[in-house]
């Protein structure tokens, strides 16, 4: 989005709230920022200076408002739908790169020096990588501090500060508050359930299509990994600092997270995934104006507003689910890949029961791990190590197949394959269909899933082919490529709604 001043004051003045996280009104008068939304009385034209970013405006002085809380607005879906170099460090930087391995390691995972990454992101957000990172710390620290009772101490380090003293200063400089008088302010959050527990509030664009959302993922749930139940979903999480399990549940302008996680530091990738996953960040209106002008979509997009595209948390795991559901049904997809997590608790039982001498019951405190009979807590999908461990007899599938999924896991572990938010997906889509077993399909819907392109038209599957038919489209992949240029650039949107068709 252009900084133009006319159209953000505009914004401003009607209390858009589809521009909050598209940019940040800075209040010269005030000294604070706020969101486009803040019910404030709106400040006059010359005291208003519009920034790209919460910590651009945090770098010109100015303090988070507490009445709009701007630093908890949803994310920019420029920064999260954009292929080049500045939305993938954006993706990257959420997702706590910097906090875990610096500005040296984000810039390595882009290929860019620092120098000139800091030059891009400068131009474009208005902070560099370590201003950005900051402001994300400062979010992730007030989340701490006002839902649960951890100590100062031990929050400034759950949240990337490097001491007491740097997180004392910056909450101080981005909320004009010490950090104790953000927890006496805290009454109107919700109590924590227990220790490592969190509960916030995800915000959204509106409107949300929940009930897609939770249709899609139910269908394809696993036993000891992900679930829906009675409105909310709840799955298993591998994070970067150890694993953790969150139950989701959309309601009227948010959606509400409680969070269990055995590590604190991995508060800011949790939230990066799930806002990920459910699509929070995705900006709705543009969307459904573009498909809405096509007459076929119209109705359907008129009667389910605000149909997201479900991403995922972790990216080989959407990349094993693709494979296997290669020209089968999601049904029979489901039963494989319930085998392969049945096999995977089966062994690790054995070597456990083995070689640590601990009974069946402790394994469910182990990573990855689901009980006899897919009971116990709920657990991350098991990692390319733990694939590669498993006997030809527990994949259930053809000999060709199976060494696909292989293959795959192998340039995952040896950092060939990169499938994190953060990657180039022209180069990602490029490497998959390089390897054996992976043809255009598999490699468009982890693109589309896994990686978050918002333009990929699965016209070769079956459903969507179904879909455009029941619609009164063109339903063969020539004509229905052709006809598709016209729902650009939200082609993976209209293949959701292709699918529901069906």
């Amino acid at each position: 989005m252009e900084m133009d001043f006319e159209r953000c004051y505009r914004a401003v003045d009607s209390r858009d709230q589809r521009f909050d996280g598209w940019f940040y009104t800075g209040v010269t008068s005030t000294g604070i920022y706020c969101r486009p939304s803040c019910p404030a009385i709106t400040p006059k034209r010359q005291n208003v200076r519009f920034f790209p970013s919460a910590a651009a405006a945090q770098g010109a002085g100015l303090r988070a408002c507490r009445r709009c809380r701007p630093d908890a607005a949803p994310g920019s879906p420029q920064w999260d739908i954009r292929a080049d170099v500045v939305g993938r460090a954006m993706r990257l930087i959420a997702d706590g790169v910097v906090d875990r391995a610096g500005v040296p390691g984000l810039a390595s995972r882009l290929g860019y020096t620092e120098r000139h990454l800091h030059r891009m992101l400068s131009a474009e957000m208005g902070a560099g990588p370590l201003a950005l990172a900051r402001a994300q710390r400062a979010q992730t620290a007030r989340i701490l501090i006002e839902t649960t009772d951890l100590g100062m101490a031990e929050i400034a380090f759950a949240a990337g500060f490097g001491s007491v003293r740097q997180f004392n200063d910056t909450l101080r400089e981005v909320y004009a508050s010490a950090p104790s008088d953000l927890r006496t302010a805290r009454g109107r959050q919700q109590a924590v359930t227990g220790a490592g527990t969190i509960t916030l509030r995800l915000a959204y664009r509106p409107p949300l299509h929940a009930q897609a959302l939770l249709d899609f993922l139910a269908v394809r749930a696993l036993p000891g990994v992900d679930e829906v139940r009675d409105g909310t979903y709840r799955r298993g999480l591998r994070l970067p600092h150890g694993t953790g399990e969150v139950a989701l549940t959309p309601a009227d302008g948010h959606v509400a997270a409680t969070l269990r996680l055995t590590d604190l530091r991995d508060l800011a990738p949790a939230v990066a995934r799930c806002r990920r996953l459910l699509d929070l960040d995705a900006d709705p209106a543009a969307i459904d104006a573009t498909l809405a002008a096509d007459p076929a979509l119209a109705r359907a997009v008129a009667t389910e507003p605000g149909v997201r595209l479900p991403r995922a948390v972790d990216g080989f795991e959407m990349a094993v689910r693709a494979v296997v559901g290669q020209q089968v049904s999601v049904t029979a997809a489901q039963k494989t890949l319930t085998r392969l997590l049945t096999t995977h608790a089966r062994v690790d039982h054995e070597v456990v029961a083995t070689d640590d001498g601990v009974s069946g019951q402790q394994l469910h405190d182990r990573p990855g791990g689901v009980g006899p009979g897919g009971v116990g807590p709920l657990r991350g999908f098991l990692s390319a190590e733990e694939l590669l461990g498993l006997p030809d007899s527990g994949f259930g599938m053809p000999s060709a197949r199976r060494e696909t999924l292989r293959g795959l896991a192998r340039v995952v572990v040896d950092g060939a394959l990169d499938l994190a938010p953060g990657v180039d997906r022209e180069e990602a889509v490029r490497r998959l269909l390089a390897l054996p077993g992976i043809g255009p399909w598999t490699a468009n819907y982890l693109a589309m899933r896994a990686l978050g392109d918002p333009d990929i038209l699965l016209s070769t599957d079956l459903a969507v082919r179904r879909g455009a038919a029941a619609l009164g489209l063109p339903d063969t992949q020539k004509t229905l490529d052709g006809y598709a240029e016209r729902w650009r650039p939200w082609r993976s949107y209209a293949t959701i709604r292709l699918w529901r068709a069906a």
